[in-house]
């Protein structure tokens, strides 16, 4: 052999061309990658009822201010909101003192929510209120803790203190 020349060595022997590797790569990224692409599309699905849920709260509060009792259906909010979506259905029910607004899945992958708006004594949630200001709304938005197409439990307020029912955990503003 010259110096020029070099050995001539068998691919198989040295892992080939690469190509297994790269088969093996293909096969298995999809197993890393599906889960979490699932995930952000499931997480912008459920944007949509986060948004929903909490313009109705607000339009149920403007409502309230408004019109001192809450309102019985979404159209008359004002919100223009379908009241059903691909992923979800709107609906609310109101009584004297609360309004609930609902977001339930239907799809048994992603998350439902509710909404909460309470008439509650001003004094309760302002220590400076002004004497002739005697009603006052708060509001609260929940994220069910588990998927599904249940709805979910509602909010409570009590002693001046609003919390997610039982099964749900607060959605930061």
């Amino acid at each position: 052999m010259t110096k020029n020349q070099e050995p001539i060595v068998n691919n198989a022997v040295y892992g080939g061309c690469g190509c297994l590797l790269f088969i093996i790569c293909i096969g298995v990224a999809p197993a890393f990658v599906l889960p979490i692409f699932l995930n952000s599309t499931n997480t912008s699905k459920q944007s949509e009822a986060k948004q929903f849920v909490g313009s109705m709260n607000r339009a149920q509060q403007a409502y309230y201010a408004e019109k001192s009792v809450f309102s019985t259906s979404v159209d008359a909010l004002g919100i223009g909101i379908k009241t059903e979506t691909t992923n979800y259905k709107y609906s609310l029910r109101a009584t004297k003192q609360t309004a609930f607004n609902y977001g339930v899945s239907k799809q048994p992958q992603l998350k439902s929510y509710v909404g909460g708006v309470f008439r509650v004594p001003a004094k309760e949630v302002v220590p400076n209120a002004a004497p002739n200001e005697i009603i006052t709304t708060i509001s609260i938005l929940c994220q069910a803790d588990d998927t599904g197409t249940i709805k979910p439990a509602e909010p409570t307020y009590e002693n001046g203190k609003i919390a997610c029912g039982k099964g749900t955990t607060i959605v930061p503003k």
